[in-house]
């Protein structure tokens, strides 16, 4: 890979960019060791995160890479490898407008030197400016169609280089790479995070229905009534007090263990 140049220095204006087969095979490696350390079993930012670092380390000239979700909410980053660079997407998106915006919602790739846009991203171009961005690189992030859910787009991946030079066609197609193997982490996070809130789901509902037997119990007992009797008793206090019925059962545990 080519060396960066640091933030605050002089680009040059001629830079070397390595050989296309060389570069080639270092994202090919780059999206192996991805693969082979992506559980399938992690939040979205943490596999944005991954997906991020990746591409920061493969793609020649990546000085810092943010992931941006463009979603029925705010826009937000859900990940950065520099959180200096992350005020360059927040200024896009108070502004509501920019380039990661632009790939996010036109659903295409968006490759430019600072300074070739005050006119349109004014906002952003201060902020590049500011943090001495000089070349930038958004491709947009599309969850493919699954399980009956349509095909949507959930926002972008950001590339930002203090290098002028930095970024060309072939980049871009280097860059696509990595938003299908993010298509298909996000896509695997979002299924294992929906799994997961389902088996929270019925762990309180077990939880919740072993409390509400131990309270019917101890009615049952007191009031020498049916189950179905103490189950009533129960409802009608919840109903009257307002408050779940699991919580209602858990008062008078608590009431019955202090007595």
């Amino acid at each position: 890979m080519a060396d960066r140049t640091s933030p605050g220095s002089t680009p040059s204006s001629h830079h070397d960019r390595p050989d296309p087969v060389a570069r080639l095979d270092d994202t090919a490696a780059a999206l192996a060791a991805l693969h082979e350390a992506f559980t399938g079993e992690e939040p979205l930012e943490e596999a944005l995160r991954r997906i991020a670092e990746t591409a920061a380390r493969a793609v020649p000239d990546a000085d810092a890479v943010t992931a941006s979700l463009v979603t029925e909410d705010r826009p937000r980053t859900a990940a950065t490898t520099d959180s200096r660079l992350a005020d360059v997407d927040e200024r896009q998106y108070r502004a509501g407008r920019g380039p990661s915006l632009d790939s996010a919602r036109l659903l295409r790739t968006v490759r430019a030197a600072t300074g070739e846009h005050r006119d349109q991203w004014p906002e952003f171009e201060a902020a590049a400016e500011e943090h001495c961005v000089r070349a930038y690189l958004s491709v947009p992030v599309v969850l493919p169609a699954t399980d009956g859910d349509p095909e949507r787009h959930i926002g972008s991946l950001n590339i930002y280089s203090f290098t002028a030079s930095a970024f060309d066609p072939f980049d871009e197609g280097l860059l696509r790479l990595f938003t299908a193997s993010a298509q298909a982490a996000i896509t695997s996070a979002r299924r294992w995070q929906h799994s997961r809130a389902q088996v929270q789901q019925l762990e309180r509902a077990l939880t919740s229905r072993a409390v509400i037997d131990q309270a019917k119990g101890v009615l049952m007992a007191v009031h020498s009534c049916t189950a179905d009797e103490a189950f009533t008793k129960l409802v009608q206090q919840s109903q009257r007090e307002n408050v779940k019925l699991r919580d209602v059962a858990t008062n008078l545990l608590s009431t019955v263990r202090r007595a």
